[in-house]
């Protein structure tokens, strides 16, 4: 599974913590999304799609990673 957040989009809403607070955090300095090292490996794909989901500036993107064709949370992280 890849996740690609984009900081430009980012509005700092922070729908993505509250829906999967293991996975994304909130920079102190300016409120954006951050991802947390290594986390979207043990994430599961409906939290990262409800994150996504939730996000009102459409910032956060998952995908299938396109090595696997698989939908588990083992893939690369974009940020």
């Amino acid at each position: 599974m890849q996740v690609s957040v984009d900081k430009d989009r980012c509005c700092g809403a922070g729908q993505c913590v509250m829906a999967a607070p293991d996975v994304f955090d909130q920079s102190e300095d300016d409120g954006l999304v951050l991802l947390r090292p290594g986390a979207v490996e043990q994430a599961a794909r409906t939290d990262l799609e409800l994150a996504a989901g939730l996000c009102p500036a459409g910032a956060i993107t998952v995908r299938e990673d396109p090595r696997t064709g698989s939908g588990d949370a083992d893939g690369t992280v974009d940020a």
